[in-house]
């Protein structure tokens, strides 16, 4: 009998330079242990682990979710908090956030298809497992934050041994 390799993957918009990098470098003065291996993001499938035939399958998915999706723009806007239900501190998604749902819906409705705990909210992550003065640090210091960018694309990350996320393949929306 032989076995499948195992692959922990994720979906997710990448927020573009310098913006990217900076939320990114404030999570981790924030404390988050997992800045530095973690890119600034927004979510659109979360962790799931599939075999090799699942995410072959889940490629071709992409591509075709990404062929009939247009390009969008997203605003991202101060900061919000899931307390108490999850130590969480994110940057709003101001504009867009329709996009990305149907995005999202459309991504875990193929081969990888994966129930939340949680109603899908898109947002930014810059604060979690860290103190409550952390998170109120985060919370106040990034409430002015505002960036704006055009979604081009969407990107697959797989999850390395090391714990650290890293792009493996583009997926451009095409859709008009």
């Amino acid at each position: 009998m032989t076995s499948s390799r195992l692959t922990t993957i994720g979906v997710s918009i990448p927020i573009p330079a310098p913006d990217g990098e900076y939320l990114q470098q404030r999570r981790a003065e924030f404390g988050d242990p997992a800045a530095r291996r973690i890119p600034a993001h927004i979510t659109l499938v979360p962790p799931t682990e599939v075999d090799e035939a699942t995410y072959a399958g889940f490629v071709e998915h992409c591509s075709t979710v990404a062929d009939g999706r247009p390009p969008f723009e997203v605003i991202l806007r101060g900061t919000g908090t899931f307390r108490p239900i999850s130590d969480v501190v994110y940057i709003h998604v101001a504009q867009g956030v329709s996009a990305c749902e149907r995005l999202e819906k459309h991504l875990r409705n193929g081969p990888v298809k994966r129930d939340l705990a949680f109603y899908y909210h898109p947002h930014v992550t810059v604060a979690h497992n860290v103190s409550v003065d952390c998170l109120d640090r985060a919370f106040t210091e990034l409430a002015d934050f505002r960036a704006d960018f055009v979604v081009g694309a969407f990107q697959l990350y797989e999850q390395g041994e090391d714990g650290t996320w890293r792009p493996v393949k583009d997926f451009a929306l095409q859709g008009g």
